[in-house]
């Protein structure tokens, strides 16, 4: 059984902070380019960025948070970017865990990795082992991760976990099996760069997400836009397929009700 309620099958709890945000971290490469420098200098600046938005969601009070690090089309880049961001992220590993396990975070890598070289799988590993026990901040990586590969990764072992129900399977018993089974769906998803897809990323989670697109790069998404999107996803309202006069609320369109709520909750 999974662990979470469906958006699908129940009406998940809802609160004014989301409690999983997901990001899509577009845009250091064109950060690099506008400054004249390479393009792994963005993805440099990226990293630093992450740690910020993992600070953010820290004071913020966000349970999940899940980037999409690198994924299953990005191995069709240049040899050499794809060398230097496998660098960078064993860089990441080696000098952020001891900061996160500090922290309270803990890290989880999902994805492919097999097609990780040994080193780099057994640093992942070593790096979820060392922070298993935290609780403050589940933070995510997607490496080597695809929506359409976590469906069908799941549907694979549920039909080896229990052959005998063929052609009689129900959403909950593939759950389990998908790569973030751990996790209640993102409440947010977020993508910085000005791109409005989700590129194969968590296509089975994301089905009642709210979205949030910027045209900020991710290099510039600083607290003060973290702090703008959760305006915005304050400013929703999550029906899960019902109608407003269900759910008991007053809807207030006007500007100066919608500002006087969003200060609130950002100032709660």
């Amino acid at each position: 059984m999974a662990l979470f309620a469906s958006s699908t099958c129940d009406v998940p709890a809802t609160s004014a902070v989301p409690r999983h945000v997901a990001i899509i971290m577009d845009g250091n490469g064109r950060w690099a380019k506008k400054r004249l420098l390479p393009r792994f200098a963005g993805h440099h600046r990226g990293v630093e960025t992450v740690r910020a938005t993992v600070r953010t969601c820290l004071e913020r009070g966000i349970e999940f948070l899940t980037i999409f690090a690198f994924s299953s089309e990005n191995w069709r880049r240049p040899q050499e970017e794809v060398s230097l961001l496998m660098q960078l992220f064993v860089r990441a590993l080696k000098d952020e865990v001891s900061k996160l396990h500090r922290n309270g975070v803990r890290l989880r890598v999902i994805g492919d990795l097999s097609r990780f070289d040994a080193d780099l799988q057994a640093l992942i590993r070593s790096s979820e082992e060392r922070t298993a026990g935290n609780r403050r901040l589940i933070l995510t990586v997607a490496a080597n991760y695809g929506g359409r590969w976590d469906i069908l990764q799941a549907v694979n072992r549920m039909l080896l976990s229990e052959p005998e129900k063929s052609g009689e399977w129900a959403e909950s018993d593939l759950a389990p099996h998908l790569a973030m089974s751990y996790a209640p769906e993102p409440d947010l998803f977020i993508r910085t760069g000005g791109e409005q897809r989700i590129s194969n990323f968590l296509l089975w989670q994301l089905a009642y997400s709210e979205f949030y697109f910027t045209d900020l790069l991710w290099p510039e998404f600083d607290a003060a836009a973290f702090d703008a999107a959760l305006a915005s996803f304050q400013q929703r309202e999550r029906r899960f397929g019902r109608t407003s006069e269900q759910l008991g609320q007053r809807v207030d369109d006007s500007p100066a009700s919608t500002a006087a709520a969003t200060s609130r909750r950002i100032d709660a």
